[in-house]
């Protein structure tokens, strides 16, 4: 058992002497060599052209104190260390542990590596780990970047390195001009591929572009940035903000996931939605999935508009006529505290200034509810100008509780508004109109229908009707007490205020009309076409003639 301990024992001191004389650090070369126990009673001092090898490292200086028994040295001046063939270090001053393979480097320090280059006054470098940190400031240059900081540290294996306080990098590296500055306090940087991870609150510019974030991920080789966190980016005016925003700078695209939020400044709206893609370039955004368009350009009133997908196109973007179209589709849902309105789609047409609402369109005015085929807004410095209501059109007014409407309806209705109040409303083609006249006490004297080609309806204040226009009329009043159940609503007569949007968060939640009382295409007649039977030969020739087409009886040519 003994002789068996004494065995292990043997090959346990052989494996320790094999290793230690494997990490032994050899001095290879040395002017001159002596000893000054007076001075330093475990040196040797090495003075001209000293050179050291540990491992696969190799090591000069102008003067060094060396320390055989505790394996390490001290080396002064001309410092310079090379290990393998891809990694130098230079400096004033190294302090050599050969035990614990830490290099401490002091003064004019210099670290390279393939292509990168780091500038420190003090560097120790770990060969055990293989890693290299400074902590007196520090600057690195690579291919890609120009990096400063106070602390950090760089892996030769992986190629990477973490910056800490006061963190700035510069892309790209000099000579070249500035194009993008870093700011921030902590940053992970990969000279593999070029990119930079900033932790902690962090701020890039790329000349018109500025960015917030606490953490981003920059790709400084094509200039696209992953922004995680709540991040901001500012571009010319306009604001993008959300869980997390890609940006590419040389495209000026972006676009930013989760409880977006994107303003635009100089034209007074923002969008906010769980998607925006956006292009400065171009002038395109884009947004979905809960989107809102919310504009508050009027400054006392603000629209929000909802729809399924919302896009903008800015027209002559790089000359002075430019101007903006806005495409919205579908579920449109609008409120403002004066105006609400719903439809399928809508378009708005920035050159005109016109928003042109398709597909059941209805839009509410306080008690007044107009509805058609198509309803078109023009606008005047952001204000509603006109409202135009075509085909199949409704304009109709609650009155009271009990079931009261004033009512009109024709081909087309044109309404003009001065200060937000409709102070004319103009109806042409086929008007119907059921109206309720009030006598001096403001009670209903009976009920008013006339039918008529035209009509003009002059407003005072208060919305109240000072007087109306027809060219020529027939018409019947109703006596209050005997209006016949069969004459109070027009025959397309429907209220919608089950759909009307409550408040700004209503429009949210979509409410479609009622089976039955959507709107029907009517298709425009057209004029029969010749037909070849109508064609006819005469028998005493040869000239061909045609026989006038027949309109059918009780049908109109449009």
């Amino acid at each position: 058992m003994k002789t068996r301990i004494t065995a292990i024992l043997c090959i346990l001191s052989a494996v320790v002497l094999t290793v230690l004389a494997e990490s032994r650090v050899y001095l290879l070369h040395s002017d001159r060599l002596y000893f000054d126990s007076s001075v330093n009673k475990e040196a040797q001092f090495l003075v001209g052209n000293v050179q050291f090898r540990h491992d696969d490292v190799l090591m000069w200086c102008d003067s060094a104190l060396y320390y055989e028994a505790s394996n390490s040295f001290d080396a002064f001046g001309s410092i310079r260390m090379i290990q393998g063939d891809t990694l130098s270090l230079t400096g004033d001053e190294l302090y050599y542990n050969g035990l614990e393979k830490l290099a401490r480097v002091r003064y004019n320090v210099v670290l390279k590596h393939r292509d990168m280059t780091l500038y420190t006054d003090s560097l120790d470098y770990d060969r055990l780990y293989n890693v290299g940190y400074f902590f007196e400031g520090g600057h690195l240059v690579d291919k890609d970047n120009d990096l400063v900081s106070d602390w950090g540290e760089y892996h030769p294996d992986k190629r990477d390195a973490i910056f800490n306080y006061n963190v700035k990098m510069v892309t790209p590296a000099p000579p070249k001009a500035p194009k993008t500055i870093l700011l921030t306090d902590t940053l992970h940087y990969d000279m593999r591929t070029a990119i930079g991870h900033a932790l902690g609150p962090s701020t890039i510019d790329d000349g018109s572009t500025h960015v917030y974030t606490e953490s981003g991920y920059l790709n400084t080789r094509n200039d696209n940035m992953i922004l995680l966190e709540r991040s901001e980016l500012n571009d010319n005016g306009k604001k993008l903000v959300g869980d997390s925003v890609n940006w590419n700078s040389t495209d000026s695209i972006g676009e930013a996931f989760g409880n977006v939020v994107y303003t635009d400044i100089i034209n007074q709206n923002m969008m906010t939605g769980n998607y925006v893609y956006y292009e400065n370039k171009t002038g395109y955004s884009m947004g979905t999935d809960s989107l809102c368009l919310i504009d508050f350009s009027q400054g006392k009133d603000t629209m929000y508009l909802h729809a399924d997908t919302l896009k903008m196109y800015t027209r002559n973007i790089n000359t002075d006529s430019v101007w903006r179209d806005l495409h919205a589709y579908h579920r449109v849902r609008m409120y403002r505290n004066d105006l609400q309105g719903v439809c399928d789609s809508l378009v708005y047409h920035g050159r005109d200034s016109v928003a042109i609402m398709y597909r059941d369109p209805i839009v509410w005015m306080g008690s007044q509810q107009m509805l058609g085929e198509e309803i078109r807004a023009f606008m005047n410095d952001s204000t509603i100008d006109s409202v135009q209501v075509l085909r199949q059109t409704l304009s109709c007014e609650k009155i009271d509780d009990d079931n009261h409407f004033n009512q009109i309806s024709g081909h087309e209705i044109h309404s003009y508004l001065r200060d937000g109040e409709v102070y004319l409303t103009h109806v042409i083609g086929n008007v119907y109109v059921k109206y309720y006249p009030l006598d001096d006490d403001s009670l209903m004297i009976g009920l008013n229908h006339t039918e008529s080609t035209e009509l003009k309806m002059f407003m005072g204040e208060d919305r109240k009707l000072e007087r109306m226009w027809m060219p020529a009329a027939t018409g019947t009043l109703f006596p209050i007490l005997k209006i016949p159940e069969s004459q109070r609503f027009l025959e397309n007569f429907q209220w919608f205020d089950y759909i009307r949007p409550l408040d700004r968060y209503d429009i949210y939640v979509w409410r479609g009309k009622r089976s039955g009382t959507e709107l029907k295409e009517k298709k425009q007649r057209k004029v029969p076409l010749q037909k070849l039977e109508n064609i006819h030969t005469r028998k005493n020739g040869n000239v061909q003639g045609t026989r006038a087409p027949q309109v059918p009886q009780g049908e109109h040519i449009h």
